[in-house]
């Protein structure tokens, strides 16, 4: 496989600029593996194909409010400081990226208001800094939920408008960290949830902090030569156990985005089976590889090059997952993050 597989036109008119209200009508693209059959359905639907025993994985991780808009010292300068990651909670230490980058230097402050600023402490890249925010501030990650701003993707070509908050966050979001939603859990609402409760479906939650790497461009022909960012993800060891109990059931793992994939897959053990664990991975999917844990993938329309659509791709098979695309066009389905769904079984 090489990266140049992976380009396809993708038209400004399909990318979604608003997530489908409800949630759950959502477009659901349905890939048959079986047969190479495409349906197409409402998301709503997913609970006609999921059996009792089944269980869904889902990402607990929640978007932060990572874009801020600051002064810089004396000259009163505006910048952006889009928040990555914590380094070192104690020292309140964290990478960002800053805009205009040429203006903002190693000693340099930048205030977001009289009591919450950040010095610039390290040059990590052209537009990457280290900075400490002010001990003044407190919990740095409550400060940034207050002040910050929706970092909705680049290609979302409109203002943020006060929804976004809520629509770009999943009903699963629990734990601060990811700077991008994991958009396939964008289409769950607590109804569907209770009615695949019902059904006795069980939900096993993990957490992967989605970060800039998995949406970095990838820029060698050879996909072997690729390197992921790391990002942080936890599998608890109650969900290993309720995602165990039905791999050895012959049960169904339902899997909700190429991110809560990333971190199943990323501890397995031995035996196939999943292994509670912590930690940082740069695994990087795509074909051909094999899938230890992942049973059903519920996913979105990716960008051309993307990783991942390299992921969807090695899970539906290349060829089959490329031709749905095409179908997915012609049926005027919604890409990208606040687009339609795509079920692979």
């Amino acid at each position: 496989m090489k990266l140049s597989n992976f380009k396809y036109n993708l038209p400004k008119t399909v990318i979604a600029k608003f997530p489908a209200e409800p949630r759950d009508a959502a477009k659901m693209m349905v890939l048959d593996r079986s047969n190479n059959s495409i349906d197409h359905k409402k998301f709503s639907d997913i609970t006609d194909y999921m059996s009792k025993g089944d269980v869904l994985v889902v990402n607990e991780t929640k978007v932060m409010q990572a874009r801020l808009f600051g002064k810089k010292e004396r000259t009163n300068a505006k910048i952006e400081v889009f928040v990555l990651r914590e380094l070192n909670g104690e020292e309140n230490i964290w990478d960002v990226i800053v805009d205009p980058a040429r203006k903002v230097r190693i000693g340099n402050r930048i205030y977001f208001n009289d009591k919450f600023w950040c010095e610039v402490i390290d040059n990590t890249t052209s537009r990457g800094r280290t900075v400490r925010f002010n001990d003044e501030a407190g919990d740095v990650y409550k400060a940034i939920e207050k002040i910050g701003n929706t970092p909705l993707p680049p290609y979302i070509k409109r203002d943020t408008v006060p929804d976004d908050k809520d629509s770009y966050q999943t009903m699963f979001a629990k734990i601060d960290g990811s700077v991008a939603a994991p958009t396939a859990g964008l289409h769950f609402t607590p109804e569907l949830i209770k009615k695949l409760k019902k059904k006795g479906v069980k939900i096993a939650p993990v957490i992967l902090h989605i970060g800039l790497g998995t949406f970095r461009p990838v820029e060698v022909e050879d996909l072997t030569k690729h390197k992921m960012d790391s990002e942080y993800f936890e599998i608890p060891s109650e969900s290993s156990e309720i995602i165990n109990k039905a791999l050895t059931s012959k049960k169904n793992v339902w899997v909700t985005g190429t991110s809560a994939c990333r971190a199943l897959e990323s501890s397995v053990t031995a035996d196939g089976l999943s292994k509670p664990n912590y930690g940082w991975t740069d695994k990087f999917i795509f074909p051909d590889y094999d899938f230890r844990i992942t049973k059903k993938l519920i996913t979105n329309f990716h960008q051309p090059e993307s990783t991942l659509l390299m992921l969807a791709a090695a899970f539906g098979g290349y060829d089959f997952v490329m031709k749905s695309y095409k179908k997915a066009m012609k049926e005027k389905y919604g890409f990208l993050s606040y687009g339609d769904a795509m079920l692979i079984l």
